[in-house]
């Protein structure tokens, strides 16, 4: 068998129509087909390549890594300096509250362990989400997601979980002693790039401090620099209690992270002991990559330039299908009249060198979160393909 056969045949299919790219080699804002096709990265692996594919220093620090040492022992046991040199360097760009880091091997396992950690910590039972949200596809995360379609098959879940409209006044008036904690996008990135406002958030943690609630903020997707700011919450002038972290946190390998305070996480350690626990989660190779990726977004100063190709982007993409262009920085959704025209339009993209994707709760939209070493060029070229391609 071709491995195209080997593909359908023996890798767990996640959907009827996979997009089904065989892919030789990928570097900088490019992918490289099997036949010599170049394609054009506008998604950067969901918000992962933040500093494009295979950048030098993140090779570089793999290779080093590997050379020293693999896994050794589950996490927590023993001292292994890429865990603690990447948790300092994280800690020291956060502010002084997030100053303990638990790594896992994802983002929905981030998500997991901060549903952990806040019921352990506030001995509370019910947790408030927003409807139309992603954090993960693991059952605790499942249980947080703001769709009944893609959560129903899968029923029973996890118990105490309330939704309510993102931005909505209903969501802070639920919240009481008895909500352990409210877990919300700090940008809603699955539902098409919505905002939240201002006051609502400065609202919302106002009443979790009201009522002893703690606020986790999923920064999954638009955290390192994707917004124009390192962290997405800085622009809202809030602070959570527990911020989730995956995505471009591993530089392209598998890496995900929950941080809070350490007198929080410290009682993870005790009644039971071992109250969370994973086995490669913070693999030394994953951190020495990460660290390695966040070092060079700093060095090389890429978030500076994020809001003038988020212009750029802006306005180059006008066209008589567009309906409307949400974004945050270089996390950007175009919305169409339908999700057939989406498809059409991204088959088209494809065959001309642009590989791009949609939303999983806005189908009618294009997604557009490229690595932000994306050139004014590129930019341009892609706005073009996809316009050709309407």
């Amino acid at each position: 068998m071709n491995e195209r056969q080997l593909f359908q045949q023996h890798l767990a299919q996640t959907s009827a129509e996979p997009i089904g790219l065989s892919i030789s080699s990928a570097s900088g804002n490019y992918l490289y087909g099997t036949d010599g096709k170049k394609y054009l990265d506008l998604i950067g692996g969901i918000s992962v390549c933040n500093i494009g594919h295979r950048h030098p220093a993140v090779v570089e620090a793999i290779k080093k890594q590997a050379d020293a040492y693999l896994h050794v022992m589950v996490y927590g046991e023993l001292v292994q300096s890429p865990q603690v040199q990447y948790a300092g360097l994280l800690t020291q760009h956060l502010p002084p509250s997030l100053n303990c880091v638990y790594f896992t091997n994802s983002g929905a396992e981030a998500t997991e362990g901060a549903i952990k950690l806040a019921r352990r910590a506030t001995g509370r039972p019910n947790i408030i989400s927003c409807r139309k949200s992603y954090h993960g596809s693991t059952t605790g995360a499942l249980s947080l997601m703001g769709d009944e379609y893609w959560r129903n098959a899968f029923r029973p879940l996890i118990p105490g979980i309330k939704r309510f409209d993102y931005n909505s006044p209903e969501l802070i008036a639920a919240i009481d002693e008895d909500t352990a904690c409210v877990v919300i996008e700090t940008i809603q990135a699955e539902a098409g790039v919505i905002e939240p406002h201002i006051e609502w958030l400065q609202q919302l943690r106002q009443r979790c401090n009201d009522t002893g609630t703690l606020l986790a903020m999923d920064e999954i997707q638009c955290a390192f620099g994707r917004t124009g700011k390192l962290w997405g919450f800085e622009h809202y002038g809030v602070v959570p209690d527990i911020v989730l972290l995956g995505k471009a946190l591993g530089g392209g390998m598998p890496l995900g992270a929950f941080i809070a305070p350490q007198q929080l996480m410290q009682q993870l350690s005790h009644d039971p002991v071992l109250g969370h626990i994973t086995t490669f989660g913070g693999h030394p190779v994953c951190c020495a990559a990460g660290m390695a990726a966040m070092q060079a977004l700093l060095n090389e100063e890429l978030i500076t330039s994020v809001p003038t190709k988020e212009a750029q982007f802006r306005s180059l993409l006008l066209h008589p299908e567009i309906k409307e262009v949400r974004s945050k920085g270089l996390l950007i959704a175009i919305e169409l009249d339908s999700p057939e025209h989406v498809l059409h339009t991204l088959k088209g993209c494809l065959e001309k060198g642009l590989f791009s994707d949609w939303f999983l709760f806005a189908p009618n939209c294009i997604r557009v979160a490229p690595p932000l070493t994306i050139t004014e060029a590129e930019i341009s070229t892609a706005c073009d393909i996809l316009k050709s391609c309407l």
